[in-house]
């Protein structure tokens, strides 16, 4: 009978030089951080390499397509699977990362935001590993207490970095919030504050709404801590939003 297949063929290796060109950014050739992925050409770049290169240009780096003619970082977005990717093909690269921006905000003397201590708590190797690698037997009743102390950890990102929101509305066709001030996790998305007003102001659709800053359309995909590192940056008041009905509807 013929064989199956052939084993060594099943088990080629590939050398991490030869996939470098798809986990690395063009832009500062290194290794992918904070992947950013353009929704027209799905071409991805650091994030921090992308938003300063659309400062000056509304084109992709890679491929010179228009991304948007007035406000190209609408259509851009973090790209957690690739990042993920790159992380576990590059040994040591999330360590070093997650080492430099705790190291940062040290340096400043800010206390370290609550989603890099957990990324850092995450790479830790766990406790019930013992030193020849091999995994100890797991008590029932450790497992159980574990479980109730994991319940207990999980405080909906109370932990992460906080920011506070002022949410004005500058618009004669919609009313305002009765609570404008709102404070709640950097990790949140311009699309989570979309989703609030509209359940607020009862809308049939979060869609039908724009969030600007500085009188620029905010991006859906767009984290609140990255809205305040590009526009609120040296301003030492809480973040000053508006929203207002999608200019196709006004």
């Amino acid at each position: 009978m013929a064989a199956l297949g052939n084993p060594e063929m099943l088990t080629r290796k590939i050398k991490l030089w030869d996939i470098n060109a798809h986990i690395t950014c063009r832009l500062c050739e290194g290794y992918l951080i904070d992947a950013t992925t353009v929704t027209e050409c799905l071409h991805t770049f650091c994030r921090s390499c992308l938003v300063k290169y659309l400062e000056e240009n509304n084109t992709c780096p890679t491929c010179r397509i228009v991304i948007h003619q007035s406000h190209p970082l609408q259509y851009i977005g973090h790209d957690r699977t690739m990042q993920d990717i790159v992380y576990k093909l590059v040994p040591g690269l999330q360590e070093a990362e997650m080492k430099k921006q705790r190291e940062f905000y040290q340096k400043l003397g800010m206390e370290v935001p609550g989603d890099i201590k957990g990324e850092l708590c995450n790479m830790k190797t766990p406790l019930d590993l013992q030193h020849n690698g091999d995994l100890k037997s797991e008590d029932p009743a450790n497992k159980e207490a574990g479980d109730e102390k994991a319940e207990e950890d999980n405080d909906y990102h109370r932990s992460d970095e906080q920011v506070s929101i002022c949410l004005e509305c500058n618009s004669s066709k919609l009313r305002g919030l009765k609570r404008k001030w709102i404070r709640c996790s950097a990790q949140a998305t311009v699309l989570h504050l979309k989703k609030f007003i509209a359940k607020k102001l009862n809308l049939t659709s979060f869609n039908e709404l724009d969030i600007l800053c500085n009188e620029e359309i905010l991006g859906k995909d767009h984290t609140l801590k990255f809205v305040v590192v590009t526009r609120w940056r040296f301003k030492k008041s809480p973040l000053l939003l508006h929203y207002r009905p999608k200019m196709d509807l006004l």
